[in-house]
């Protein structure tokens, strides 16, 4: 009878525990998010969104203060439209403007917020459109490394000209 009960307490106790692994690994992957306060939904279009993902952080400040809720693409605009959830707690003047940022160097992306002035705030249902696309890194190096060879083969043409010129 002591056996049975002691099994009882152990299988709970790992049961449990594997619960609270679970959880921890779908909060650290923001797959799960447990906000119970329905939030204001607002839209932005940008030209690119580079690495951008459904339920990525929106920050102000580094506080996060909304999720991303969706991607889609608008093939009249040829950009792609996101909708966002905001924390209701948080109000931001309507000429707020939106970044795609990186976490770090090669971290994940998030949407920035920069508060703006003016008098009215964002509501439900509003389109943000002052919006600022990602930076991505590949298309970075590739054009550093194109301006550097581009300038080294001309710097190079120009001291072979002077060195035939000085003959």
């Amino acid at each position: 009878m002591g056996r049975s009960k002691n099994d009882f307490w152990v299988g709970l106790f790992v049961l449990i525990g594997l619960v609270a692994l679970v959880f921890l690994a779908l909060q650290s992957a923001n797959l799960l998010s447990l906000n119970f306060q329905r939030g204001y939904r607002i839209t932005a279009d940008f030209d690119n969104i580079g690495g951008l993902k459904p339920k990525a952080a929106v920050r102000s400040s580094g506080v996060v203060v909304g999720r991303v809720v969706s991607i889609g693409f608008d093939d009249k605009k040829f950009q792609a439209h996101i909708a966002l959830d905001m924390d209701p707690r948080f109000a931001f003047p309507k000429d707020s403007s939106l970044k795609i940022l990186t976490s770090g160097l090669l971290g994940e992306q998030y949407i920035g917020v920069e508060p703006g002035a003016d008098e009215k705030n964002l509501a439900a249902g509003d389109n943000v459109t002052s919006t600022q696309s990602a930076i991505v890194l590949e298309s970075l190096i590739s054009q550093f490394l194109f301006n550097g060879a581009a300038g080294a083969g001309s710097s190079g043409g120009a001291s072979e000209a002077q060195k035939n010129g000085s003959k």
